[in-house]
């Protein structure tokens, strides 16, 4: 459900963020968080990130284009950071180019303008039922500004094509995937996600491993223990930082299978900053360590000069 009880895609809430994305936001974030935003003067880390979500990720080049798959592989290479891409057989701009005669038993298809938007085909599923069923999720898929259905407006301007990419998995089960969320260049915390399609959990912890439960969220369930730290946690923080250098925010999303680590995606306004932490204290401790000053002001000059350059034209 979203802002005013109705779904995101629902007229109601298509007509209320063409309208005004202002007043949808805050009615949204009212209803998911139970909180007032604050736009103008944001307090609380899930206020910052509304501010992100509707003014700056959208004006910032370099967030559209990492915010889509394409977009962050090339970021990656750029970086010399091909080796922790997962493998990928190609991209394509329509379901029906992807030559699935080449594909192996096990794939993953993602598309590459949105998150969530994708389909698992593990070993020993049925070849030609999963083909049918991509067909059907992705006719859907690519037909959605998925910008537009989240009011997440840096999606909307990446292309929509299908990325198809090696299956991480063993057997039937998928990796763990390691959720950092770096603020102002510092990787500060994380969650980490275990089970998932069978009895998927979620893991709040700081970076040094220490467990954060304040920050669990939207009801989820974690681990009945926490799993050991894994070796390759420094570098994966290193490699968050990395990527974050350029932006206050964005969470750095890592696979790590047989003791590898591949790169996910980045996600700069997670769950669309709609956040209801178990603890509220949380949102508060996040704010502390995330500035927005100097990016709002970095944002608000470059219009003004985009502004200034169209006059003149």
């Amino acid at each position: 459900m979203d802002a005013l009880g109705t779904r995101a895609d629902k007229p109601l809430a298509r007509v209320a963020k063409r309208l005004s994305p202002s007043f949808f936001l805050r009615a949204q974030y009212l209803y998911l968080t139970g909180h007032l935003l604050h736009l103008k003067r944001p307090v609380r880390y899930t206020e910052k990130l509304q501010w992100l979500r509707l003014y700056g990720y959208p004006n910032d080049p370099l967030a559209v284009k990492l915010a889509g798959r394409r977009g962050l592989r090339e970021y990656a290479r750029e970086l010399g950071l091909s080796d922790y891409l997962v493998p990928s057989f190609g991209i394509f701009p329509s379901y029906e180019d992807i030559p699935f005669e080449e594909l192996p038993e096990a794939y993953v298809l993602k598309a590459t303008h949105a998150s969530g938007f994708n389909q698992v085909v593990p070993p020993g599923s049925d070849r030609e039922s999963a083909i049918q069923e991509g067909k059907e999720r992705f006719a859907k898929y690519l037909s959605t500004d998925y910008g537009k259905l989240t009011l997440e407006p840096h999606y909307s301007p990446i292309a929509p094509e299908i990325i198809a990419e090696k299956y991480l998995g063993e057997g039937t089960d998928l990796p763990p995937e390691y959720k950092i969320h770096v603020f102002n260049g510092k990787a500060r915390n994380l969650y980490l996600v275990t089970g998932r399609g069978k009895d998927i959990r979620y893991d709040q912890l700081l970076i040094d491993w220490t467990p954060f439960p304040e920050s669990q969220f939207n009801g989820w369930k974690a681990s009945d223990k926490v799993p050991p730290r894994p070796r390759e946690m420094d570098e994966m923080a290193r490699l968050a930082e990395l990527l974050a250098k350029p932006f206050p925010f964005v969470r750095v999303d890592f696979f790590l299978a047989k003791g590898k680590i591949y790169l996910n995606e980045m996600t700069f306004t997670p769950a669309k900053g709609t956040l209801r932490f178990d603890k509220d204290v949380a949102d508060f401790i996040q704010s502390g360590w995330l500035d927005i000053s100097d990016y709002q002001k970095k944002i608000e000059d470059s219009l003004r000069k985009s502004q200034a350059s169209t006059r003149e034209e």
